[in-house]
């Protein structure tokens, strides 16, 4: 700067612009030089908006953008954008609002629906942080949705992405009461109601109060860099957004497995939100997401029973102009070196040099080891058992659609994987309209922490192994019996009923061709394996995919088979099939329709190239079954006819229908790799 000046005001340019006729450029190029200078002296260093920085997005999981809470949501991804034009939002949702203030502001917010939600919308921290890792920024940042950021964030990141280490850095997000400026129009500029501006260090003082040492609050920051090593050791359990824990736990993995540095950063980030919009009372029917993030937390990691390794934490201050990170066993602090040559640890200087606010921030932490540690533990001991307290009612007034159809799916816990995969499927082709009835208490634990809606059968089958549930077992005979009593339930409470096994893979939603045919029609898929010839033959009837109609007509045709079949000494399949169509076939009217007389109920069995049964035209030995069947026009694909469950199991997995992580307890999505995840 001092340069160009000294060139423009020199005498010999002077006299040659005069010469030339170019005086009016050289006045112009001081005015310019003026103003450049004066901007930069008068603009202070951390309200400036940068361009050169390292590449950062934002990921948040909002509620939905109305009301007060819409307005202050929406007042914080303003102030982030406001930052620098480097600074990206991802908004994980599958809210319409969402949708429509993601247009709004512009191309840098976009929304990502496609992570694992709740029935209930809430999203799961574990796919939440699985998204935020595969992005391509240089640095991705995981942030609550009201929080309001200052213009240090970016200073502080700027310096820690010059690091030449992987790292996790945190930040404590301070919660006011009171707020009483508000944003520009650009979103830069913090104003008073009389339009004055308001700088950063003022800001700051009207803050106060640092929050330096809370790592185990539920309000942070966590940021990392887009490097080689992983945040923590093991699998990050399927945590539920905003209801206790994740962050602790996940910081505590962080510390214990010792992989990346681990940087308190509270001191130099400046975030709050106002704390009247976090009073939230948990009514009783949700208290179940905070016991299952209870019992998450004592069954996954070191976080219920290994001390938090504090000593690995570096907290980052500024100091001088300069940042610096203290180490509070070694009471030392350290000026930063970036480049690799350098260690990170360069020209200690004595914590006895420094501020107050250091040494108080130091006793935070002691605190934090002797209380923050042992709270958290017994918080994560404090369930053993969980209970989704919601009725039958209460979940299919929640769950049908507007036809007031249920997709019903019943299982036992050696199937969860796949429930799960069925599940995910489901989700896939934007079908929310399923429940799940659990045959044994670990399933339903499992649904629930999954966060499945799930209602556990009164009265199931006991006496059985469910290892080893497959066709022709005492289990399998026992366990199809209380499907058609699930079923007939639903049927009159007025709701209409899918019924799929969850060995059914979709390959599109087979709802409005089934609806289709209307009441009084039971519309079954057909399990004959000939590829010519009648499809409603004797005991070629599937229970295991049928639609049925609420229905006078069909409630007391199905009362039908449920009786016959509780007589039964065989599975409530031949029940089916003898009570409706006549033992031997002789209630049948066609090829592919059968009566039942007494009640008159139509039974019309699906044509097998779009119901396919796992024995029809050999579908399951092609190599490229989903192609093959997606050209065919296959709605559905049975994965029966194979006994056991493992033989099963492997013959989905390997040939691609499959939609789940059984590793990761996730669905798997588009932005993930295309690894097959496998049990073989």
């Amino acid at each position: 700067m001092e340069a160009r000046f000294s060139i423009l005001f020199s005498s010999f340019y002077y006299k040659k612009a005069l010469k030339s006729g170019l005086w009016l450029v050289w006045l112009c190029g001081i005015f310019l030089i003026c103003v450049s200078f004066y901007a930069t002296l008068l603009l202070p260093k951390k309200q400036k908006v940068f361009y050169d920085g390292p590449k950062i997005t934002l990921f948040t999981a909002p509620r939905p953008f109305t009301g007060l809470i819409g307005e202050r949501q929406a007042l914080a991804v303003r102030s982030w954008l406001g930052l620098s034009e480097n600074i990206d939002v991802v908004l994980f949702s599958q809210d319409p609002s969402v949708f429509a203030l993601a247009e709004s502001l512009g191309s840098r917010v976009l929304v990502e629906p496609n992570i694992d939600f709740t029935f209930l919308g809430t999203p799961f921290f574990h796919s939440m942080v699985a998204r935020s890792l595969a992005s391509s920024s240089d640095v991705s940042v995981l942030v609550d949705p009201d929080a309001i950021i200052l213009w240090d964030f970016v200073s502080t990141l700027n310096y820690a992405h010059k690091l030449d280490e992987d790292w996790l850095l945190i930040a404590a997000t301070q919660n006011i009461s009171h707020f009483p400026f508000h944003l520009d129009s650009g979103g830069r500029r913090w104003l008073t109601d009389d339009g004055k501006h308001i700088g950063i260090k003022e800001l700051q003082e009207f803050l106060s109060q640092r929050s330096c040492g809370k790592l185990f609050g539920e309000r942070m920051i966590i940021a990392w860099n887009n490097g080689d090593l992983p945040l923590h050791k093991g699998i990050l359990p399927p945590f539920l957004y905003g209801k206790g824990l994740h962050n602790q736990w996940l910081i505590t993995e962080a510390m214990n497995s010792d992989f990346r540095l681990v940087i308190d950063a509270s001191s130099t980030i400046s975030s709050f939100y106002l704390n009247e919009l976090h009073q939230e009372s948990y009514i009783s029917s949700r208290s179940w997401e905070l016991h299952g993030n209870s019992l998450l937390g004592m069954l996954y990691g070191s976080f219920s029973f290994s001390k938090a390794n504090y000593s690995s934490v570096l907290m980052l201050f500024e100091y001088g102009g300069h940042y610096l990170f203290v180490n509070k066993n070694q009471h030392i602090a350290y000026k930063l070196g970036y480049k690799p040559s350098l260690n990170l640890w360069k020209k200690g200087i004595s914590l006895s040099q420094m501020e107050e606010e250091i040494q108080g921030c130091l006793d935070s932490i002691k605190s934090l080891e002797e209380t923050e540690g042992r709270l958290a533990n017994e918080q994560s001991r404090s369930w053993n058992s969980i209970t989704l307290s919601f009725s039958l009612e209460n979940l299919l007034s929640i769950r049908a659609d507007q036809n007031k159809i249920i997709v019903l799916g019943v299982a036992g816990y050696s199937y969860k994987d796949m429930l799960m995969s069925w599940v995910c499927r489901l989700r896939h082709l934007q079908l929310s309209n399923f429940l799940v009835c659990a045959l044994d208490t670990e399933i339903y634990e499992f649904s629930i922490m999954q966060g499945l809606p799930v209602i556990k059968f009164l009265n199931p089958p006991t006496n059985i192994s469910f290892d080893d549930c497959h066709f022709g077992t005492e289990c399998f005979r026992k366990v199809t019996k209380v499907k058609s009593r699930m079923v007939l339930q639903i049927l009159k409470l007025g709701y209409n009923v899918l019924l799929s096994d969850v060995d059914v893979y979709w390959f599109e939603n087979p709802l409005p061709y089934l609806r289709s045919f209307g009441p009084a029609v039971l519309v079954v898929q057909s399990d004959e394996y000939n590829t010519a010839g009648p499809i409603n033959l004797p005991r070629r009837l599937n229970s295991g995919f049928y639609y049925a109609h609420s229905d006078t007509i069909t409630i007391k045709a199905l009362e039908k088979v449920v009786k016959h079949a509780a007589n039964s000494n065989f599975s409530e399949q031949p029940s089916f099939y003898d009570t409706l169509c006549g033992e031997g076939g002789s209630n049948r009217l066609d090829d592919n329709q059968c009566v039942e007389p007494e009640t008159n109920l139509l039974v019309h069995f699906l044509n097998r190239d779009l119901f396919p049964n796992g024995a029809y035209g050999g579908l399951w030995e092609e190599k490229d079954i989903k192609n093959i069947c997606t050209d065919k026009g296959c709605l559905i694909l049975h994965n029966n006819w194979i006994s056991g469950r493992k033989k099963k199991l492997e013959r989905q997995v390997l040939s691609g229908l499959w939609e789940y992580d059984i590793n990761t307890r996730m669905c798997l999505q588009t932005w993930q790799r295309n690894d097959i995840p496998g049990y073989f």
